[in-house]
């Protein structure tokens, strides 16, 4: 059923009300109206006739007296009263006043029967103290003063539109709300003033705060009257936790009968044909736009969840970038869970929102990129840093692998956005591969069709010189990783083992040069005169250079190696690839020397042509 037929079901559904109401207030009518006197005109309201009398109502409605006069010489007997507000039950309590009846006006009719006196032009004019004075009375001396029964005003008032909102209804009413709510607030506030013992007046922040307790109130209104009471609450000054507390409380309420927008571990996919979105929708848009422009207000589990129901129910872009931009500026905070957005697409997608995840994470790592986008109130809060902290990037350098290992068994999530995801950071950011590593390695084996171009292109984005040694070990035996990365592997083991080897028998003074790849040369610098500093940064310059054509070489040869062992392979249809492989590397030497204190000087231990051809090398680099 669409929302065409829906919307005509509800309005045959009201039209039976009224016929209903129509009937009911008839056989009511014949209770009170004057039975030993004839009636001399029939009132046909919404489907309904109340015969009446005219002389008590022309004494009391000026509508009513201008019908009659027009039709006096046709002695009209039945007059009909269209789209008068609030049907016929309204129109009975207008019809009991006219005839002196006495009824009680309260907060449930009060907006009726404001409507329906300026309806019929039940005025002063016409008559003293006639109903029109009456309910304004009551509703400026009575209802005005009480939140609770203005928000009953206005519940009734959502039938009444837009007539209410030009009799200033509803305006009055949500001032009054706003008012009110802001005075309990301060009362609140004064209720928590204490002296410290230092003879000092401060606010207690663990006291309980009672001046929200119209949160659950406002909760019952509908979505558009419950924008413009919340507005005109931050105009006057509400707090933004009360604002913030009351718009979950109104999510709850109308958003968390979809269990799977607010679910985080839902994986299932929702089938959109089935859930009715044009409510939902609306309430999403509008909560979102409400949002107070401070951070940390709400939850970012809620922020998270209003994100997933926008993806759902296809909320404006300007909403769901909105919300990516709050939650980006404290994604440090999230969980794994937040992060596992399901994927409201067609069946061939991927599992969870990939895309929308990375741009979560631009706008975390980009919030320096321009003070301009600081300005912006609806996204920031103004004192907030304009980039994040190492701390912060840590975090989510963390979470962001946890993410990766958590997607990366899905067959249909692409390389592309596999990649994308894991270079989102700064390289700064991960001071260890281990958990980049893991997720690699578990999408290498979830996508074991990946060419060997694309391995090493996956493989590029882990620095191996960041692999803590479980790692490292675990990496130098996997037959997943392209053969240039378990070489590098290899490599940098065997420099953190002489390091260590080194270190170990007191050589501090003849340091190998590969550490000047882990340390800074800052502090030494600055003891040095500019010419020697000068001197030094050549000279390890030179060494460094020298290892790398030294490295170069030996890769050429492992991999001639590759193609031999290949090629015997193949022949002797042998399954221990990685055993051989192992023996032919230990049978070849990294850094042609026999002892560690020998191999702080690398250029003079190597072989006749090697060291020639190294040393042309260097030399027209230099």
């Amino acid at each position: 059923m669409d929302r065409n037929d829906k919307q005509q079901v509800q309005l045959q559904h009201h039209h039976h009300q009224q016929l209903s109401l129509a009937n009911c207030a008839r056989q009511q009518c014949n209770e009170w109206i004057f039975r030993d006197v004839p009636s001399d005109i029939t009132i046909e309201v919404s489907g309904g006739s109340f015969p009446l009398h005219k002389f008590p109502l022309v004494s009391r409605s000026g509508r009513i007296r201008k019908l009659v006069a027009e039709h006096r010489d046709s002695a009209i007997s039945t007059v009909e009263l269209l789209n008068l507000p609030g049907g016929a039950v309204s129109f009975e309590l207008a019809a009991k006043f006219c005839y002196g009846i006495n009824f009680e006006i309260t907060s449930m009719n009060v907006a009726q029967l404001c409507c329906v006196s300026d309806y019929l032009e039940m005025t002063e004019e016409f008559s003293k103290d006639n109903l029109g004075s009456r309910t304004e009375e009551y509703l400026e001396s009575i209802v005005c003063k009480n939140l609770e029964m203005c928000v009953e005003v206005l519940q009734q008032c959502e039938n009444l539109l837009p007539l209410a909102e030009e009799l200033r209804i509803v305006s009055r009413c949500i001032d009054s709300i706003a008012s009110k709510a802001c005075a309990e607030q301060i009362a609140s506030s004064f209720s928590r003033l204490e002296y410290s013992s230092s003879g000092r007046l401060h606010m207690n922040r663990q006291a309980k705060c009672d001046g929200d307790w119209w949160i659950e109130d406002l909760s019952v209104l509908r979505i558009d009257l419950y924008q413009k009471v919340m507005t005109a609450m931050k105009c006057r000054g509400v707090r933004p936790e009360s604002i913030g507390a009351s718009l979950m409380s109104y999510a709850q309420k109308e958003l968390t009968k979809k269990s799977s927008l607010w679910n985080p571990s839902s994986q299932a996919k929702v089938d959109l044909l089935s859930v009715p979105t044009g409510h939902e929708k609306l309430v999403v848009e509008t909560i979102v736009s409400l949002l107070p422009v401070e951070k940390l207000i709400v939850p970012i589990t809620f922020l998270f969840g209003l994100l997933r129901s926008a993806v759902m129910l296809d909320c404006t872009i300007a909403c769901r970038l909105d919300l990516e931009r709050r939650i980006g500026s404290q994604l440090d905070i999230a969980t794994l869970d937040d992060l596992l957005i399901p994927s409201f697409r067609d069946a061939g997608d991927t599992l969870f929102d990939v895309d929308t995840v990375h741009r979560i994470l631009v706008n975390f790592s980009q919030q320096d990129d321009s003070e301009d986008d600081m300005e912006d109130a609806s996204v920031f809060e103004p004192d907030s840093p304009h980039s994040p902290s190492q701390s912060a990037l840590f975090k989510v350098a963390k979470l962001v692998d946890n993410y990766l290992a958590e997607i990366a068994p899905d067959a249909n999530l692409k390389l592309a956005k596999f990649m994308v995801i894991a270079d989102a950071l700064p390289a700064h950011a991960r001071t260890i591969h281990d958990g980049l590593y893991r997720a690699i390695d578990i999408y290498l084996k979830a996508h074991q069709g990946l060419s060997e171009f694309d391995r090493k292109k996956l493989c590029k984005l882990i620095d191996l010189q960041k692999l803590s040694q479980e790692a490292g070990a675990h990496a130098a035996q996997n037959e997943r990783l392209p053969l240039q990365s378990i070489v590098q592997v290899l490599y940098f083991e065997q420099i953190r083992l002489r390091n260590s080897l080194s270190c170990s028998n007191g050589e501090d003074d003849q340091k190998p040069v590969h550490q000047s790849w882990r340390i800074s040369s800052g502090a030494l610098s600055a003891a040095m005169s500019p010419r020697d500093n000068y001197a030094s940064l050549r000279r390890e310059n030179r060494e460094l250079k020298l290892e790398l054509t030294r490295l170069r070489m030996r890769l050429n040869d492992l991999e001639k190696e590759h193609v031999f062992m290949k090629r015997d392979m193949e022949k002797s249809n042998s399954r221990k690839f990685m055993s051989s492989f192992s023996k032919k590397i230990g049978n070849l030497s990294f850094f042609g020397h026999s002892s560690s204190r020998e191999s702080s000087s690398p250029s003079k231990h190597s072989h006749g042509t090697d060291s020639k051809v190294i040393e042309r090398t260097c030399a027209s680099t230099d």
